[in-house]
């Protein structure tokens, strides 16, 4: 049992074909691609599919999964057309040959009576429906809130079409939660995995390296190794639970993506 190494072409921060050569470059096995206008979107042309499928087998590749996060769902009348378009980039999914969608959903309250809660919980049931009757997989990423508030979030819904995009920077630095435990709470709903590393600021308001930062945001997004993510460690345990899919890297900031993401695919084949 091993890891598929992918990345997020968008991270790069060049034009898609650009991204798909400069993936191939580094012998990576795979590419995730935004389906929200910035890359891909629901109104393309299947000429257009098809070309992008072509280029990508052409270089090596595999589509990892689609990110779709096209933003919050705790509101009623935005979910209106929010859960349309959902449905949509599902189907670009299906028409692109990957089963997985990455999304957030927003931020789940730990009260279950709160209305947003249950206005998060009736989309996701109507979206994770549409994507089980299509063959897919809606993926929260991980994040916001515990993985013991998502947890019990996913066994209440119920829906085959609803799994997890995990993601340990975001649990390590947003809300201090410790990967390796999440992994083991959320293991059957795992179905991808982003590879991000990071550090919640709160903890280092002391340290002269970013004690100033920290009296300006929350956390701190490093290249992978840099971080509080214990990778050694949450690989082990993604192992453990049975997970042999895709650690795709992602990169959100820093003034050289592309020499990170190069030094990101070293560091985990060393460990893979």
């Amino acid at each position: 049992m091993t890891f598929k190494i992918g990345l997020i072409t968008d991270s790069f921060r060049i034009p898609l074909y650009d991204a798909i050569e400069k993936a191939a470059s580094l012998e990576v096995d795979g590419v995730q691609i935004y389906a929200t206008g910035k890359e891909l979107s629901t109104d393309m042309s299947s000429s257009e599919i098809q070309a992008i499928k072509k280029h990508l087998r052409d270089s090596g590749l595999v589509l990892s999964a689609l990110c779709g996060d096209i933003g919050a769902y705790d509101n009623k009348e935005v979910n209106v057309e929010r859960v349309k378009e959902a449905k949509r980039i599902v189907d670009l999914a299906v028409q692109m040959e990957t089963s997985i969608i990455t999304t957030h959903i927003g931020v789940l309250s730990s009260d279950k009576q709160d209305e947003s809660y249950k206005t998060i919980f009736e989309a996701c049931y109507d979206i994770g429906s549409y994507a089980q009757k299509r063959g897919a997989k809606f993926a929260i990423e991980t994040g916001p809130e515990s993985a013991e508030i998502l947890r019990e979030f996913l066994d209440d819904l119920d829906c085959e079409g609803i799994a997890v995009n995990m993601d340990p920077a975001n649990l390590t630095m947003v809300i201090g939660d410790d990967a390796r435990q999440a992994t083991k709470i959320l293991a059957p709903y795992i179905v991808h995995t982003h590879a991000k590393d990071g550090i919640m600021l709160s903890k280092y308001a002391d340290d002269p390296r970013y004690s100033e930062l920290a009296k300006k945001q929350k956390w701190l997004e490093l290249p992978l190794g840099q971080g509080d993510v214990e990778f050694v460690s949450y690989l082990k345990t993604l192992k453990e639970v049975g997970f042999s899919g895709f650690l795709t890297i992602e990169r959100e900031v820093g003034d050289n993506p592309i020499k990170d993401i190069g030094l990101a695919v070293d560091f985990l084949r060393k460990l893979i």
